[in-house]
């Protein structure tokens, strides 16, 4: 499978990671996407989805001769797009029809047409009727993704943590602890995939020890750390910014 990731315009960079392509394959797969906290709008060659928030490997089917193209936004971004709670969608891929009916028609149609499908989910983003997400969200998850504890994160921000929990499920999908376990999980699947051994991406990552790396990396990735790592040095990353381990 051949997946790249390609920038955003500089308008878009404040709300999206970057657009993938992935390559048709030549026979039918299932490949597992790991959970990275983000959530993509994703053309598959034949239907047009949001991929919502996942806590653990979703397996998606890919069907022979399609090539997809998704558009990653940063966490806590696409449910205000949406205008849509990320808790609906978690662990979900919902048909963008579900959601904007009329939006989805128009870009489906362009899409069967031939249209290329990067500048389309571009355009569907720009037509979305919700709001820019709230800053303090994202000042919520990089708080959390160093480490900071909920009571923490919303003493700082001048919340309750009852409110960071509602808002946080309303944004990410996952109450605030599950939010800082996955963004924890990202932070040591990158260092994995650079090649930093496991005790250092332990530590570099924020687990307590390198057992503690891999009971999480299991109970996310359903794999073990040495795993995931010889994946990563073999394979290509899959939508959602996470990589096949099959």
């Amino acid at each position: 499978m051949g997946y790249r990731e390609h920038p955003v315009p500089a308008r878009w960079r404040g709300l999206a990671e970057c657009v993938w392509t992935s390559t048709a394959p030549a026979a039918a797969e299932v490949i597992d996407v790991l959970p990275d906290g983000c959530m993509d709008l994703v053309w598959s060659g034949e239907a047009l989805f949001v991929a919502g928030p996942d806590t653990e490997p979703h397996p998606y089917r890919r069907p022979a001769g399609l090539a997809a193209t998704g558009l990653r936004f940063h966490p806590g971004v696409l449910p205000a797009l949406l205008g849509t709670s990320a808790a609906t969608l978690r662990d979900a891929r919902v048909p963008l029809d579900a959601l904007h009916p009329r939006l989805a028609r128009e870009a489906v149609a362009a899409l069967q047409a031939g249209a290329d499908p990067r500048p389309v989910l571009a355009a569907v983003a720009a037509r979305l009727p919700g709001d820019a997400p709230d800053p303090g969200l994202g000042a919520a998850a990089a708080r959390l993704s160093r480490g900071a504890s909920a009571a923490q994160t919303a003493d700082a921000l001048g919340w309750t943590s009852r409110t960071l929990h509602r808002r946080c499920l309303a944004a990410f999908g996952y109450g605030p602890a599950t939010l800082r376990r996955v963004l924890r999980f990202r932070r040591a699947f990158a260092l994995l995939e650079a090649g930093v051994g496991l005790a250092e991406t332990a530590a570099r990552a924020g687990y307590a020890d390198q057992p503690h790396l891999s009971r999480e990396v299991r109970a996310l990735a359903g794999a073990a750390p040495g795993q995931l790592a010889r994946s990563a040095n073999r394979s290509t990353p899959v939508p959602s910014g996470s990589w096949t381990i099959a």
